[in-house]
């Protein structure tokens, strides 16, 4: 009876979802943990290559997945995707935007063409990709989008100004489509995850000054792994969620608390 109580709350069986960025580090874990809650995901991303072989993947382990090609910061790429996987799958219940990127930098150092493509992937693309999804479900007065923001949407980090600039207007932007889309069902949220290890951060966790840095600066004193979003993607992507709507939750090992503590009497 539990079981099937928790399976009703949190299953997504049934549920369409469309991923962008879907290869990457932490698009790979959120499609495998959809996929392994009952959704079919789809899997999109500018290289169909590496979205096909994570499909295989899901696949081979008895879950549901498609791949397709979307290239974010190509606006023109974007209803052409949608229109084809609504005609293959019907609907598109929840869409998870996780295609980003970053390039640390100063800010007196940042050229235009830098800033033009952080800004474009990193909002420009997912505004579009949202309305464009949105429209479709709009026709069915239901849905749910979580966009991906991240711990510079709130804490700052020297060297990535745009990046911050840009997920703090991811954040903005998933508040007025949570005010927008209420009246016709569709919820919106954001998950801003906090120091994560993936291959393009390994670096700055292998960094003699960095690493130590960062882990006084985390309660939990260490880099979260991917596969620790999961939770709240499955939360958010599914009905347990049906009352949560313009919030960003920060899943970050309390960076954003405080860090480590100073000394202090205590007798543990």
């Amino acid at each position: 009876m539990e079981r099937t109580y928790l399976q009703s709350l949190f299953g997504l069986e049934g549920k369409t979802i469309l991923i962008t960025g879907a290869a990457g580090g932490i698009g790979t874990a959120i499609s495998r943990g959809l996929a392994r809650a009952g959704g079919e995901v789809v899997l999109c991303g500018r290289t169909v290559e590496k979205c096909e072989a994570l499909a295989e993947s899901i696949r081979a382990e008895g879950g549901k997945a498609g791949a397709f090609r979307l290239d974010v910061a190509d606006t023109d790429s974007v209803q052409p995707c949608v229109d084809e996987v609504v005609r293959r799958y019907g609907k598109i219940d929840v869409l998870f935007n996780v295609a980003g990127v970053n390039r640390r930098e100063g800010l007196l150092d940042v050229e235009e063409e830098t800033y033009d493509r952080i800004m474009d992937i990193n909002l420009k693309g997912l505004f579009f990709v949202s309305q464009r999804v949105a429209r479709e479900m709009y026709k069915r007065r239901s849905g749910s989008i979580v966009n991906i923001g991240s711990h510079n949407d709130e804490g700052m980090l020297g060297g990535c100004s745009v990046y911050g600039a840009a997920k703090s207007g991811v954040v903005a932007l998933t508040r007025s489509m949570a005010v927008e889309f209420a009246q016709y069902g569709i919820r919106c949220n954001a998950i801003s995850p906090g120091h994560i290890l993936t291959e393009l951060t390994k670096v700055t966790w292998e960094h003699p000054a960095r690493a130590p840095w960062l882990r006084q600066r985390i309660a939990m004193e260490r880099p979260g792994a991917p596969e620790e979003l999961v939770g709240m993607a499955v939360l958010l992507a599914s009905d347990a969620s049906s009352y949560m709507t313009g919030q960003a939750y920060h899943i970050d090992g309390g960076c954003l608390c405080g860090g480590a503590p100073w000394e202090y009497d205590t007798n543990y």
